[in-house]
């Protein structure tokens, strides 16, 4: 894990910016803005994320918790997110639209590290978990680094999310596109050809402790970027703490979300304690 120093910090307090555009690509819902008062995130940082209007402020509306969402591009004082309509806060976030208010808090939370020098990059996606692996290639690649990109999803509806992602392998459950079966699988055979890598991986709880087995058992590093439920995103109210090896708890938000695989606990997934 790296320390608060390494990390991108972000403002004191949220901002309120504006929706620049939006754009929809199968199930995923893109939209950017301007954030000219907040620094360059990393790869692997998150924004806190709540719409400006609408977000439980009526007599028949219920409060929302602002979302974690990752960042999927960044340029200058332009971000862009992705994000899959899967609840009332997301879906609340997937209608705006040009214009719209957006409420912000971040960059939060430790980013991706480079890997070391001649060593390629292998990122490993699930679903929507390819969205800050999107911005840590174009990161690599600008920096001359090889890179290998492996997919997984659901079913070809949502593989369209495969277009963030250049010249990527992709796996579906359903077999409908590419490889029928999981993305670590793909991981698998990669490793078979070539371990000299650092895997890079974002995705369902149970795909990133495949990653992280596959990891421990292979002597490859991993970085997993952990999709936690997060409440506050800064670490005061420890509701996305995971176990790591030594038996105690690190908060997501904080201390993540880009955990070293070798660094989580076993049975880190049943969130005890």
């Amino acid at each position: 894990m790296s320390g608060a120093a390494d990390r991108v910090q972000a403002p004191f307090g949220t901002r309120e910016v504006r929706i620049a555009g939006t754009e929809q690509i199968g199930p995923y819902r893109v939209f950017s803005c301007r954030d000219p008062e907040g620094p360059l995130p990393q790869a692997g940082q998150f924004y806190m994320l709540a719409s400006a209007e609408r977000w439980g402020g009526g007599s028949d509306e219920r409060p929302y918790l602002p979302r974690a969402i990752s960042v999927l591009a960044a340029d200058d004082d332009q971000l862009s997110f992705a994000l899959e309509s899967v609840g009332p806060g997301t879906e609340r976030l997937a209608e705006l639209e040009e214009g719209d208010g957006l409420r912000l808090l971040g960059p939060l939370g430790n980013g991706f590290t480079a890997p070391p020098d001649h060593a390629r990059s292998i990122l490993c996606g699930g679903g929507i978990g390819l969205v800050p692996l999107a911005m840590l290639q174009h990161e690599h690649l600008a920096a001359g680094r090889k890179v290998c990109a492996l997919l997984g999803f659901r079913d070809a509806a949502h593989a369209a999310g495969a277009e963030f992602v250049s010249g990527a392998q992709v796996a579906t459950d359903d077999g409908s596109v590419g490889h029928g079966g999981l993305v670590t699988e793909l991981l698998l055979t990669e490793l078979d050809r070539d371990s000299s890598a650092v895997i890079y991986a974002c995705g369902p709880p149970q795909m990133l402790d495949t990653v992280r087995a596959i990891s421990v058992a292979s002597g490859v590093q991993a970085q997993l970027a952990l999709e936690a439920p997060m409440a506050c995103g800064y670490g005061a109210c420890y509701g996305c703490v995971v176990k790591v090896t030594d038996g105690s708890y690190v908060r997501t938000c904080l201390d993540g979300p880009v955990i070293a695989a070798d660094q989580l606990a076993a049975d880190w997934l049943l969130r005890e304690g």
